[in-house]
C-alpha cells in the first residue's frame, strides 16, 4: 500500500491550533449534514458570516434571513448526540458520537442539529462558537490580532535567551534542540521539517530563523488541538484557565473533591511555563498540556500507590503475588539460572518463590532450574540473596515454597542454612488451634514462612517418609531420577523428610488433596494444597462454587503445567475469579498474561497482597465465578472510555522493513469475571504519524468491579513481522475519572519514555478521585418491565418463612433506587449531558443557559428549603418547562429515597439476621428434614443466595441514599457559585452529607 506524508488530520492541511483558527476556518464554511426531526438528513453549506455575528447555511428554501442563527441568539453547544432529534433510533447508528453536535438557540430553546465528516471539524466549529457565544460582542476582530498572547509572549521569551549574539536570529539547529528540550519526545526530524516547510512558505531559507518563525513552528508543533479544544471549552478568559476555571475543570471533570484557588494556584506555579501567568494565576495552553501529562493528573488513582487495602483479614482472605522458576531468565529447559531472577520477582513484589532442592555435587543442595548441570545455585547462595533483598519492595510476609528432591542428610544442611541466615524473620511459631483462620499479613509483617511437607504427629525419628504431590518430577524424569522415587505398584510418590526441614514448617503445611468434602471435614486451616493448572482448571470449569467456598479458610496455589516447556504463562483471572490466592508465574515471560498479573498487584501500593472480593470471603455468600450475567448483591457499573490521541508511539520492534510511519489502532480490553471479559477497537488513523487522533468512544459494563482489570493495548495494522506497539494494564478500582493520560509500556512491562495514549474516563453514578461505593447503575435506563431480586426457597419451612418476610422490602428497595436512577437519567439528557455526568454539572448547565442574556434569570432554585425547587419567574419556553418538571420528578424521588431508606434497610438487615442465626444449626436441620444429595446442594446454594441478596441489597440502599445526600449538596453548592439560586443560606452541612459510609460488617 502506497504511502502519503500527512500533516494534519484537518482538510486542506490545517491544523487548528488556536480560535483564531478556528474562526478562520468558520468564515471559509464547510460542507454539514443538517439532520431535521423526521430524522432525514440534508448535506448544506455553512458559514460563519463576515461580521461573526450570524452562522448561514445553503442552499435553502427559507430566504437568505431566515436561513442562519444569530450568534447572540445561541444558548449551548453540545457535542455529541444531545438531543432527542440525534437520540432518535433511525439515526444512532449512521454516524459517530464524535462526529455530531448541535447548536440551541432562540428564546424558546430551538436545536439546529449538524453532522460533520470528522471529528476535527467538529472541534473547529464547537470551539469557535463557543468563543464567539462568550466574547463575539467584546471582541468584533478576530482573536489575536490586536497584541500578542501570553504564549506568544513566552515563547518570544525563551527564543531571546536562546539568542546569544542578541541578533534577533538563531541557527536552526539550536531552534530545533529548544523545541525540543521544551517537548521531550518529539523527533528531531519531526522539527527540522517543519522548519524546511514553512520556510520555504515564507521564502525566507537559510541556516537561520527569526523569533516569528520560531514562535509559528513552536505553536503548529506543540499545540494538541483536543486539548486546546478542552481548555477553550473551560476558559472564561479566552486562550487560558483563571483560577475559578480550573477549580470548576478539577471538581467538574476531573471528579476531584475540596479543591481550593490555593491548591490551583500551587499546580499554576508548577506547571505554567510564563511569568506572567505564574503570576496572574493564568494555566495557558502549554502549562494546561503539562498538567495534564504530569502524574499529578494521571489515569492511576494515588491512593493505590501506597498501601490502602485492610490488611488484617486472614491470609487466605488475600490474593498473593507468586513466582513459578522466578530464577530463570529464559524457557523452562533451555534456560539458565541466574541469581538476579530472583532480585527482580522480589522487586516487583512477589510473596511467593519456589525453591527446588537438589543433592549437589559438593554435599551442599542447589537449586536446580533446567536438567543442565551448569543451570544450578548453591542453596545457600539463593537464601543470602533472599535474606538481603525479601523485603526491599514489601513489608509483607514472604512464603518459600520448597519442593525437596535431595537426600535427608543434605536436608539438614538446607535447614540450617535456612536457620542461620533468616534468623529472626523464620516464623517458627506453632499454629493455634483455638483459631480458625491464618493469622493477617499485619500480624506477620517482616516474616518469612516456609511451606513445605511436615511429619506425621507420631513420627519419633530424626526422618520419615511423606506423600509427595509437588510440581518438579517434569524435571526429575528429564534429569533420569524419577524411577527411585516411584512405588512399585502405583499409589501417590513417597519421598524420605528430615525433621530439621520438618519443623521449619508451621503456617503452610503442604498436604494432598483429596475432596471439597474431605476438606470441609477434615482439613485445618494452616494445611494447604497445590493444584496443577490442569487439575485447579477442571475444578473451575465444575465446581467453581465448591473451590471458592475451600479457598475462604485455605490457601491454595497453582503451578504451571509442566507441558509449558517455553514458560509460557496461564490466564491468572481463570483462578482468582474462584479465589486461588496462590497463581505461581513465569516471571521471566512477559505477555498479556504476565501483564494481567503484574497490573493487578499494583492496586495495594505494589506490596504483593490484594484483598479478594467481600463476595469471596463471607462465611455465607452465593457467588458463581461462571456467572454470564450480574451478581445479587453486587451492582454492575458501566466504563465509559473514549480514546482521544496517542503521543510519541514507537515502531513496532520487529518491523524494521517497513518505512517510519505505522498506522496504529487501539484495544481496551477488560478481563475479569466471564461476564465481564471483552474487548473494543478503535478505528486505525491511518497515516497519523507519531501522534493518531483516534477520538472514539466505547463502553463496557462491569458486573463484577473488585475483579475487573483494563488492558490497553497499541498495535500497528499495517505491520511486517511484528505488530505489537504498546500497553498499560491497570485495576478497574484504581481508574481515574475526568481527561487522564496512559503511560505506554514496552511488552516486557518497561516504560516507553513519553508514550502516552489521552483517554477521557467515566464510571457511571461512581464520584472520582478516590473510591468508589458500591452503587447502582444510574446510568441505564429501567427495563419497562421493571426486575426485581427476590429469595429463594431452601425446602426448610422454618428458615423459608423467615426470607419470605424480606419480599416487600426487596421491592420496595429497587423502586426507591431504580425511581431516583431514571429521574436522573432523564433530568441528565434534557440538559444535554451524559449519564456520566453529576449533579453540579447539570445545574451549571441550566444556570449557563439562563444567565446568557443580561435580563434576570427567568428560573431560580430556592435555596431555603432542604430540597429546593427549581421556580419559574413568569412564562419560559417548552424545553425549560420540560427541564422543570424533570427535575421536579428527580427531587421527589430523592425525597421519597432519603426518608423512606433507613426503614427498609432495617427490615432487610432484620432478615438478613434471622437468617443467619440458622447458619450454625443449618446441618443439623437438613439432617432432620432429610434433605440429600442434589435437593441438600440446592437448599444450600439457596440459603447462600438469600444471605447475599438481602446484605446486598440493604448495601444498595444505603448508598442510594448517601448518594442522594450528596446530590442535594451538589445542587447548593452549584446554586449559590453560578447565579440562580436565591436564599442561600440554609445550605445543608456538606461534612454531615459527605461523610464517607463504613461499609456494612461482614
Amino acid at each position: 500500500k502506497k504511502k502519503t506524508v500527512s500533516f494534519s488530520t484537518m482538510p486542506n492541511d490545517r491544523k487548528i491550533n488556536s480560535t483564531a483558527a478556528c474562526i478562520s476556518f468558520m468564515l471559509e464554511g464547510c460542507e454539514l449534514k443538517k439532520v431535521r426531526s423526521n430524522s432525514r438528513m440534508y448535506s448544506r453549506f455553512f458559514v460563519l458570516d463576515a461580521d461573526m455575528r450570524s452562522v448561514r447555511w445553503e442552499p435553502s428554501k427559507k430566504d437568505s434571513e431566515k436561513a442562519k442563527i444569530e450568534i447572540k441568539s445561541v444558548k449551548e453547544v453540545r457535542v455529541g448526540k444531545k438531543t432527542p432529534v440525534l437520540r432518535s433510533n433511525g439515526l444512532s447508528d449512521q454516524f459517530p458520537d464524535e462526529c455530531a453536535f448541535s447548536i440551541i438557540y432562540g428564546d424558546n430553546y430551538e436545536s439546529l442539529d449538524l453532522v460533520a465528516s470528522s471529528a476535527d471539524v467538529v472541534s473547529a466549529w464547537v470551539m469557535g462558537l463557543r468563543y464567539l457565544v462568550s466574547y463575539g460582542k467584546h471582541t468584533p476582530e478576530a482573536p489575536g490580532t490586536s497584541h500578542p498572547s501570553l504564549r506568544t509572549s513566552w515563547i518570544s521569551s525563551v527564543f531571546d535567551l536562546a539568542d546569544l549574539e542578541k541578533s534577533g536570529r538563531i541557527p536552526v539547529s539550536r531552534a530545533v534542540q529548544l523545541i525540543k528540550a521544551l517537548n521531550p519526545g518529539m523527533k528531531t526530524s519531526t522539527i527540522e521539517l517543519k522548519f524546511k516547510e514553512l520556510q520555504k512558505a515564507s521564502e525566507r531559507p537559510g541556516a537561520e530563523v527569526a523569533c516569528d518563525l520560531f514562535v509559528e513552528v513552536y505553536c503548529e508543533l506543540c499545540t494538541r488541538p483536543e486539548i486546546f479544544f478542552l481548555l477553550v471549552q473551560f476558559s472564561s478568559n479566552k486562550e487560558y484557565l483563571g483560577l475559578k476555571d480550573l477549580l470548576m475543570f478539577l471538581e467538574v471533570e476531573q471528579g476531584m473533591e475540596g479543591v481550593t484557588e490555593e491548591k490551583c494556584l500551587e499546580i499554576v506555579g508548577k506547571y505554567e511555563p510564563s511569568k506572567e501567568g505564574r503570576e496572574k494565576g493564568y494555566l495557558a495552553i502549554d502549562g494546561f498540556t503539562r498538567y495534564l501529562l504530569s502524574a499529578d493528573c494521571s489515569i492511576f488513582d494515588p491512593q493505590h500507590r501506597k498501601v490502602c487495602q485492610d490488611m488484617a483479614q486472614p491470609l487466605s482472605h488475600y490474593y498473593i503475588s507468586s513466582a513459578h522458576s522466578a530464577c530463570l531468565l529464559e524457557d523452562n529447559f533451555w534456560g539458565r539460572s541466574d541469581i538476579s531472577g530472583y532480585i527482580s520477582a522480589l522487586g516487583l513484589g512477589c510473596r511467593s518463590i519456589e525453591l527446588v532442592l537438589w543433592d549437589g555435587p559438593e554435599g551442599e543442595p542447589v537449586v536446580y532450574t533446567s536438567p543442565s548441570a551448569a543451570s544450578c545455585m548453591p542453596f545457600r547462595a539463593v537464601v543470602g540473596l533472599i535474606d538481603q533483598h525479601a523485603f526491599a519492595a514489601s513489608a509483607y510476609p514472604l512464603i518459600l515454597c520448597l519442593v525437596v528432591r535431595c537426600s535427608a542428610a543434605q536436608q539438614r544442611l538446607a535447614a540450617q542454612c535456612l536457620r542461620k541466615t533468616l534468623g529472626e524473620k523464620l516464623y517458627l511459631e506453632p499454629p493455634n488451634p483455638a483459631a480458625s483462620y491464618l493469622p493477617s499479613p499485619e500480624q506477620l509483617k517482616g516474616r518469612i514462612l516456609i511451606k513445605g511437607k511436615k511429619l506425621p504427629p507420631g513420627c519419633e525419628d530424626s526422618e520419615g517418609e511423606v506423600s509427595d504431590e509437588e510440581e518438579g518430577w517434569e524435571l526429575a524424569r528429564r534429569l533420569g531420577q524419577e524411577d527411585r522415587e516411584t512405588p512399585e505398584g502405583g499409589g501417590p510418590r513417597r519421598v524420605r523428610l528430615s525433621r530439621e526441614l520438618s519443623e521449619l514448617v508451621s503456617l503452610c503445611q503442604a498436604v494432598p488433596f483429596q475432596d471439597f468434602e474431605s476438606s470441609r471435614r477434615g482439613q485445618r486451616y494452616w494445611e494447604m494444597c497445590s493444584f496443577s493448572e490442569v487439575e485447579a482448571g477442571r475444578f473451575t470449569n465444575e465446581c467453581p462454587a465448591e473451590l471458592v467456598s475451600y479457598n475462604k479458610r485455605f490457601l491454595s496455589r497453582v503451578y504451571p503445567s509442566p507441558m509449558r516447556i517455553d514458560a509460557s504463562n496461564m490466564n491468572p483471572q481463570d483462578f482468582w475469579k474462584c479465589g486461588c490466592q496462590m497463581v505461581a508465574m513465569n516471571y521471566q515471560t512477559p505477555g498479556l498474561m504476565m501483564d494481567l498479573n503484574t497490573g493487578w498487584f499494583r492496586q495495594n501500593g505494589a506490596c504483593g497482597y490484594v484483598l479478594r472480593p467481600a463476595i469471596m470471603r463471607e462465611e455465607v455468600s452465593y457467588f458463581s465465578a461462571n456467572a454470564k450475567d450480574s451478581l445479587p448483591g453486587v451492582p454492575a457499573q458501566l466504563l465509559h472510555l473514549k480514546v482521544i490521541s496517542g503521543q510519541n508511539l514507537p515502531k513496532p520492534k520487529g518491523s524494521g522493513a517497513k518505512g517510519e510511519v505505522v498506522e496504529p489502532y487501539v484495544c481496551a480490553e477488560i478481563h475479569g469475571i466471564p461476564a465481564d471479559c471483552a474487548e473494543h477497537r478503535t478505528k486505525t488513523a491511518l497515516q497519523s504519524g507519531d501522534n493518531p487522533v483516534f477520538d472514539e468512544s466505547l463502553e463496557f459494563q462491569i458486573n463484577l468491579p473488585e475483579l475487573a482489570v483494563l488492558r490497553f493495548v497499541v498495535l500497528d495494522d499495517d505491520y511486517i513481522g511484528d505488530e505489537f506497539i504498546a500497553q498499560y494494564t491497570i485495576p478497574f478500582e484504581c481508574l481515574q475519572p475526568g481527561y487522564r493520560h496512559v503511560p505506554l509500556q514496552s511488552l516486557a512491562g518497561e516504560p516507553l519514555p513519553h508514550a502516552t495514549l489521552f483517554v477521557h474516563v467515566a464510571i457511571t453514578d461512581r464520584r472520582g478521585g478516590g473510591k468508589g461505593h458500591r452503587r447502582g447503575l444510574a446510568g441505564r435506563r429501567g427495563r419497562r418491565v421493571r426486575e426485581y431480586t427476590s429469595t429463594k426457597a431452601t425446602g426448610i419451612k422454618a428458615i423459608d418463612e423467615v426470607f419470605r418476610t424480606a419480599t416487600q422490602p426487596l421491592r420496595e428497595a429497587t423502586d426507591l433506587r431504580e425511581n431516583v436512577q431514571n429521574a436522573l437519567v432523564s433530568f441528565k439528557e434534557l440538559c444535554g449531558l451524559t449519564p456520566a455526568a453529576n449533579m453540579k454539572q447539570c445545574i451549571l448547565t441550566v444556570a449557563a443557559w439562563l444567565l446568557h442574556n443580561d435580563s434576570t434569570p427567568s428560573v431560580t432554585l430556592n435555596l431555603a428549603e432542604q430540597y429546593p425547587p427549581m421556580e419559574a419567574q413568569g412564562p419560559i419556553p417548552d424545553l425549560l418547562r420540560k427541564v422543570l418538571t424533570a427535575y421536579e420528578t428527580m427531587i421527589q424521588t430523592s425525597r421519597t429515597l432519603i426518608e423512606s431508606a433507613d426503614a427498609v434497610y432495617g427490615k432487610l438487615i432484620q432478615a438478613q439476621q434471622a437468617g443467619m442465626d440458622f447458619h450454625k444449626e443449618l446441618h443439623r436441620i437438613e439432617a432432620k428434614e432429610g434433605l440429600r444429595g442434589r435437593k441438600l446442594q440446592k437448599a444450600l446454594e439457596s440459603f447462600a443466595w438469600n444471605i447475599t441478596v438481602l446484605k446486598g441489597q440493604a448495601d444498595l440502599l444505603k448508598h442510594a441514599k448517601a448518594e442522594a445526600l450528596d446530590n442535594l449538596w451538589q445542587i447548593h453548592n452549584a446554586g449559590q457559585s453560578c447565579g440562580i439560586g436565591r436564599n442561600g443560606s440554609a445550605s445543608p452541612e456538606p461534612s454531615r452529607l459527605r461523610t464517607p459510609l463504613e461499609p456494612i460488617p461482614e
